[in-house]
């Protein structure tokens, strides 16, 4: 164990566990309310030491994700849930997981996603899922198209900031890595189903936008919406050297989302919604991202 520590230095097992705990909790693998394994047994399934899962359970605890007690495990308390806006959806729960919507887009014989995030981490755990099912013949789209926005990386960001010393730029170095590292898997995920020949068409775009995210949103197949803000909170951050840092940062992954549908003609609430967020969007695309 002890190269394994010396690994840690630089985050790398320790980042390659959150990573993989995040996309759990972001396609439904571990849903609402349930318990997570143990420590001991997400350390031997990682061959990690259980001081590694210690501090990814403190970091997801911190982002309001699962809540631990002694003797009782880790819960999750918190995982990204769409409200819906129409009728035939509030006639059931009126409350849908993310993964599910995503995953019923991409049964489509032609998939678009268009998404505006500040990072692109949770979407990473959706874009594998659905290519996992690519992959097993589960699902076969002829054409998948994804645009995605992100703000500008010169661009000063609000969050995460670190409390004690606003001016302390590793929050957002930290911020930046991730969004590159997601940005890349996910886009690499997609192409990969085009080389293989399992969907003849693929395109996959990122540009950059000069403007700071307060929600997210996803368009799929300018058919539904889904748009929630982010919630600024106050949360321990981890930063790639191991040092932990007060910060305000926001709700990514554990955000609601509000779910609006095209299923109720053209002036209905979820049209009006669903048309003006994609002229939105394209209006942005078009006039200010850059590539």
């Amino acid at each position: 164990m002890a190269d394994e520590r010396t690994s840690e230095g630089g985050g790398s097992e320790f980042q390659r566990v959150s990573d993989a705990l995040h996309s759990r909790l972001a396609d439904g693998t571990y849903p609402l309310d349930s318990l997570l394994p143990t420590q001991r047994e997400l350390a031997r399934e990682f061959d990690v030491s259980r001081d590694t899962i210690q501090r990814v359970m403190k970091e997801l605890g911190s982002e309001g994700l699962i809540r631990s007690k002694q003797g009782s495990g880790s819960r999750v308390v918190k995982a990204q849930l769409a409200r819906s806006s129409s009728r035939r959806q509030r006639s059931r729960s009126g409350r849908v997981s993310l993964g599910p919507v995503i995953g019923a887009a991409f049964e489509a014989p032609q998939v678009t996603l268009d998404v505006f995030t500040l990072t692109s981490e949770s979407l990473d755990a959706h874009i594998h899922r659905q290519a996992e099912r690519i992959h097993v013949r589960e699902i076969a789209p002829e054409r998948i198209t994804v645009r995605i926005l992100l703000p500008s990386e010169d661009i000063e960001l609000p969050y995460p900031r670190a409390k004690d010393d606003p001016a302390d730029s590793r929050p957002q170095q930290r911020l930046r890595e991730i969004t590159r590292r997601h940005t890349a898997s996910l886009r690499n995920a997609l192409r990969d189903l085009h080389t293989v020949g399992l969907v003849p068409d693929v395109s996959v775009e990122v540009r950059r936008v000069p403007l700071v995210p307060t929600f997210k949103l996803y368009l799929l197949n300018g058919a539904e919406a889904l748009h929630g803000p982010y919630e600024v909170i106050e949360r321990r951050i981890h930063l790639d050297d191991g040092e932990v840092v007060e910060a305000l940062d926001v709700l990514g992954m554990g955000s609601v989302l509000t779910q609006y549908v095209r299923d109720d003609g053209p002036e209905s609430q979820g049209a009006v919604f669903v048309d003006s967020m994609q002229n939105w969007f394209n209006s942005c695309w078009d006039l200010l991202a850059k590539p």
